[in-house]
């Protein structure tokens, strides 16, 4: 369906640029694209009342605890590790893992940091492009940032299944070409999956990333999910579930700041 559309809107266009009428003239076909961005923004306005409206909207920062898994061809690769995340929205975090929570990854705009027993170095630029294309992808920026950028280009895919749930497909296109396509719960009208695809620099192969969205509970007015899932090429490779959620703890900008220390890259003089 937006394949269709879309071939029909640029056919449109030039059709009219060649006969000397300007773009916006009425068409048989803008009605139909007409009401499919209506009925992809009527989901998308549906989703943010049932996350909490303007209380959702409105959310400052979040602290999560909890546990988290790693995969590897779909097996967990361990017992899980604790974790403490904070998020002051729209581009900080901070991340404290193990039961000493000895170890922590910070992220302040589009810098990233990781803090060990041998102290604070900058993130491998790898892992940082990582981390900041899946923020950038994220349920709370498309919902946030993305849907209000001039230029947006909506579209309803249609029914689908996600999470073996009846779902509403809905497709966001940015300027830059860049998408992401979110699947809606048809009876709450929850998130309950989001996927994007991007190719890799160095060999230009498609990749996607998944995540899934399960067990929704209420949390100061915002219903928040408790179990995330992260696929990449269809392969689980994440899994977090959290004990508690708390918004707007007025978190202090210092915790998302940091000097570096050492430089991973160089080899420290033996000691004499």
């Amino acid at each position: 369906m937006r394949v269709f559309l879309t071939i029909l809107f640029f056919s449109i266009v030039l059709a009219a640029q060649q006969a000397g009428t300007p773009p916006s003239s009425p068409s048989p076909a803008a009605p139909g694209a007409q009401q499919n961005n209506a009925k992809a923004k009527q989901l998308i306005d549906q989703a943010i009342q049932a996350l909490g409206g303007q209380a959702y909207l409105n959310v400052q920062d979040m602290t999560q605890q909890g546990r988290t898994y790693s995969f590897h061809r779909n097996e967990a690769t361990s017992a899980g590790v604790l974790f403490w995340r904070f998020v002051k929205f729209p581009d900080k975090e901070r991340v404290e893992m193990t039961k000493q929570r000895d170890v922590a990854y910070g992220y302040n705009g589009h810098r990233g940091y990781e803090t060990t027993f041998k102290g604070t170095a900058a993130l491998d630029p790898t892992l940082l492009d990582d981390f900041l294309r899946r923020r950038a992808h994220s349920v709370d920026w498309v919902l946030r940032r993305w849907i209000n950028e001039p230029g947006v280009a909506l579209f309803y895919d249609g029914p689908a299944v996600a999470a073996d749930k009846p779902a509403d497909q809905v497709s966001i296109l940015n300027t830059k070409n860049d998408g992401v396509t979110l699947y809606f719960d048809s009876i709450t009208h929850l998130p309950i999956k989001r996927t994007f695809i991007w190719r890799d620099p160095t060999d230009n192969l498609r990749n996607t990333e998944e995540e899934i969205y399960d067990g929704y509970r209420p949390t100061q007015g915002i219903m928040t999910p408790y179990s995330i899932t992260r696929f990449y090429n269809g392969e689980m490779s994440n899994q977090r579930f959290l004990n508690t959620v708390t918004y707007n703890n007025n978190l202090n900008e210092s915790m998302f700041e940091a000097k570096t220390t050492y430089d991973p890259n160089v080899v420290p003089p033996r000691k004499k």
